[in-house]
């Protein structure tokens, strides 16, 4: 086959095209290859304070209640309570 120009420039087009062709490939194979997201959340020192403060009450409704309903039946046990030894 004789290179001419106008057969050099038709393989230069169709070299491009692949080269285009290619890269975009090669950019939708790392599409999704982000980093996936970290559970780790940045918060000031003031707000983890506050947090950890938190953490030691309850504040669950339902087991506030469970509680509030163990503290009444306990103090009707008492009620029937008969110490003899003191």
């Amino acid at each position: 086959m004789i290179l001419t120009k106008e057969n050099q420039e038709k393989w230069d087009k169709a070299k491009d095209l692949h080269n285009k062709k290619m890269e975009h490939s090669t950019d939708i194979s790392y599409e999704n290859e982000s980093e996936a997201p970290s559970p780790m959340v940045n918060i000031s020192l003031r707000e983890y304070d506050k947090l950890k403060e938190q953490q030691k009450f309850i504040t669950d409704k339902d087991l506030i209640n469970c509680i509030d309903k163990i503290e009444e039946l306990v103090r009707a046990l008492r009620k029937h309570i008969i110490r003899t030894d003191v």
